[in-house]
């Protein structure tokens, strides 16, 4: 069972994240913490192996809770749940060692991931004293394409596919939304989402749910280049 700390100053975020923690085997809510300075009290009397953890709080950053653990050397590991998306405070994550970034909003399914490949990991390091090539690109690139298959969904053409697929390549350098889909290919929304939800579930797009005072919630993709070579499965 993993030990988990949420430090999180906003009681309905870290309410929702306590709710998402329950649904995932494997891990044990062990502290909550409102600050940095309560967060590093509670590591003298609790047994931690990971953190997750906000940037934006009142009195210190996240982030110098990070520079805590990495100066005192600390074996704990560290998941950025945070509305902080710029590109120099994410940089200054990742170079703490924090094993994952979740920007809020965010739904179930990409905190999942987050929690059962963080779960993966732990159990492949715990369990043996050497890796293969192999386990360690699992480890380290996340390189699951063995379970992927290589049939489309039923439901979805590889024709269509393909149009939304060039369409994703001419608004990958910015998010873009359904619509935008919609705009260049000209199927409609209920279509563009099933195939953009299956681009989603094989890795290559990144889901965000923006909402608006009124109206229907907003969906932004955002291309993840790391992983579009699994689309050549499907093409």
């Amino acid at each position: 069972m993993i030990n988990v700390m949420i430090v999180e100053d906003d009681p309905m975020v870290a309410q929702i994240n306590k709710r998402y923690l329950t649904k995932i085997e494997g891990f044990r809510l062990a502290a909550t913490a409102t600050s940095v300075d309560e967060a590093i009290q509670l590591l003298d009397t609790e047994e931690i192996q990971l953190i997750l953890l906000d940037i934006f709080m009142p009195g210190k950053l996240g982030i110098e809770l990070l520079a805590h653990l990495r100066k005192n050397e600390l074996e704990i590991d560290v998941i950025i749940i945070s509305a902080a998306s710029d590109l120099e405070r994410i940089k200054k994550a990742l170079r703490y060692g924090i094993v994952d970034y979740l920007i809020k909003p965010f739904e179930f399914d990409r905190f999942n991931t987050a929690l059962t490949t963080y779960y993966e990991q732990a159990r492949l390091i715990d369990k043996q004293d050497s890796v293969s090539q192999q386990e360690l690109d699992s480890l380290l690139l996340h390189r699951d394409e063995h379970v992927i298959a290589e049939e489309l969904p039923k439901g979805l053409a590889k024709d269509t596919l393909k149009q939304v697929w060039d369409a994703v390549q001419k608004l990958k350098e910015e998010p873009f939304s359904t619509d935008d889909i919609v705009n260049i290919v000209g199927i409609s929304r209920v279509s563009a989402r099933k195939y953009l939800n299956f681009l989603k579930d094989i890795g290559i797009l990144d889901v965000k749910v923006i909402y608006g005072a009124v109206g229907r919630p907003v969906y932004q993709h955002e291309y993840n280049q790391f992983k579009e070579h699994l689309i050549k499965n499907f093409l």
